[in-house]
C-alpha cells in the first residue's frame, strides 16, 4: 500500500483532515494544490510537501501520483474528477460527488472506461461503533428493522454574520444542509440497514434569510466579522425534515439543521427492530446503546475485544482509548488504499462513485418534493 503516492486538492478544514489521515497511513503525499499559486506554495511549505502544483493539469500529468484527494467546493468536483480519471488517477472526492446526477453518472461511467477507482468521503460509516451497529443488525440480534430516526444538528451558521462558501448555490448547489450533512445521515442509515429509500416527503426552510458576506476569505467553522461585509439574501436550506419510506416497509424520519445552538456535530440514529433497538450519536462516538423490552438495556463501549470479529479491526486503539472524527478518515482511506493495491477480486466495501451518484439522485428527489409539496417516489 505504501508504494502508492497521493496528492490533495484543497487545503481547507477537510483537506487538512485528509493530509493527517494519509500521514498516519504512511502514504507519501507528493504535493497539494490550492486556489492560488501563492497559497499553494505557502501551504506546501507549512505541511512539508515537496511539490508545488501550479494547476490541475500539472498535477494530473504527474505520473508519480496514483491517487488524488479532491477537497474543493462542490461546483469544482465534476471538472476535477473528470480530468484526473482521464489522466489515469484514482480519486477520492468529498461529497457531494457533483452538483447534478447527470454529472455523477458521467463520472461513474468514466471509472468504468478508465479502469480507475472512485470513492466519495462518506467517512462517518467508519466510526468503530457504527461498524459494530451494522454487524449487530446483520446478525439479526434486534430482529427485523422497522423504524429509523435521527438527524444531524450543527450551530456553525446560527448567526447572520456566519459565512461560508456553501451558502452560495453557485458554489455549493441548490441544497445546503441536506447536501452537506443530511447526505451523511442518509448514507449511514441506508448502509446500516442495507435497505434503499423508496419514497421521500421533504420540508425545507431557510431560517436565516439575510446574511453578511465578508469581503475576504472565511474558512469553514471560523467566525466571520460583521464589518466590511455585504448584505445578501440566502436561498439555500438551513433546516430540513424528511419523512422516509425504505424497502421492506421500513419507515423513517430525519431532521438536519445548521442553526441549532450548542450542537457542534450531533449526528444521531436509532434503528428500532422487532426484537430490540440500537442508538448512537457522534458526540459520544465510543458508545452504542442497545435497547430491549425483555431485559435491561445495555451501553456497549468501544472495545475491540468485545466487538464482532469482522469489525474489531476498525478500532485503532484498545478499549478505554477514545476514537473520533479524524480516525474515520484513517479507516476509510486504509480500506480504499488496500483495495487499490489488491488484485480487486472481491467486492469493494468503501463508498464508491456509485454511492455518490445515489445520494445526488436522493437530493434531486428531495428538491422535487419540497417544490411540489408532495411525496416523491424513487425508482
Amino acid at each position: 500500500m505504501t508504494n502508492l503516492k497521493a496528492a490533495v486538492i484543497g487545503a481547507g478544514f477537510v483537506g487538512r483532515a485528509h493530509v493527517d489521515a494519509l500521514r498516519r497511513l504512511n502514504v507519501p503525499i507528493l504535493g497539494l494544490l490550492d486556489n492560488t499559486p501563492e497559497r499553494t506554495r505557502q501551504l506546501n511549505e507549512q505541511l512539508g510537501l515537496p511539490r508545488d502544483y501550479a494547476s490541475l493539469e500539472q498535477l494530473a500529468s504527474d505520473d508519480a501520483v496514483d491517487v488524488v484527494h479532491v477537497c474543493t467546493p462542490n461546483y469544482l468536483h465534476f471538472e476535477q474528477c473528470s480530468t484526473l480519471l482521464r489522466a489515469g488517477k484514482h480519486v477520492i472526492c468529498e461529497k457531494p460527488l457533483a452538483t447534478t446526477s447527470a454529472e455523477c453518472a458521467k463520472l461513474v461511467d468514466l471509472c468504468g472506461t478508465t479502469g480507475r477507482l472512485g470513492a466519495v468521503s462518506y467517512n462517518l460509516r467508519y466510526y468503530p461503533m457504527c461498524q459494530e451497529a451494522k454487524a449487530i443488525i446483520a446478525s439479526g440480534a434486534i430482529g427485523e428493522p422497522r423504524l429509523v430516526h435521527g438527524g444531524f444538528l450543527q450551530d456553525w451558521l446560527l448567526y447572520p454574520t456566519d459565512w461560508n462558501w456553501r451558502l452560495e448555490p453557485e458554489l455549493g448547489g441548490e441544497l445546503r444542509a441536506v447536501a452537506d450533512i443530511g447526505t451523511h445521515w442518509l448514507d449511514l442509515v441506508t448502509w446500516l440497514i442495507e435497505r434503499k429509500i423508496t419514497a421521500i416527503c421533504a420540508d425545507l426552510a431557510t431560517v436565516v434569510r439575510c446574511r453578511f458576506k465578508p469581503r475576504g476569505l472565511v474558512e469553514t467553522f471560523q467566525a466571520a466579522q460583521a464589518s466590511n461585509a455585504d448584505e445578501v439574501t440566502i436561498r439555500t436550506d438551513d433546516y430540513a425534515s424528511l419523512l422516509l419510506h425504505f424497502q421492506h416497509d421500513i419507515r423513517g424520519v430525519m431532521t438536519v439543521s445548521q442553526v441549532s445552538a450548542g450542537r457542534k456535530a450531533h449526528l444521531s440514529f436509532e434503528v428500532d427492530g422487532s426484537e430490540g433497538s440500537l442508538a448512537w450519536n457522534s458526540e459520544s462516538p465510543n458508545e452504542l446503546w442497545i435497547g430491549s423490552r425483555k431485559q435491561a438495556n445495555q451501553l456497549l463501549t468501544k472495545d475491540p475485544s468485545m466487538m464482532h470479529p469482522a469489525t474489531r479491526h476498525f478500532a485503532s486503539f484498545p478499549g478505554g482509548h477514545q476514537e473520533g472524527y479524524g480516525d474515520t478518515f484513517y479507516q476509510f482511506f486504509r480500506e480504499f488504499y488496500e483495495y487499490v493495491a489488491s488484485d480487486r477480486s472481491t467486492t469493494a466495501r468503501f463508498p464508491s462513485f456509485e454511492t455518490g451518484h445515489e445520494k445526488v439522485l436522493l437530493c434531486e428527489s428531495i428538491l422535487r418534493s419540497q417544490r411540489d409539496r408532495r411525496w416523491v417516489a424513487l425508482d
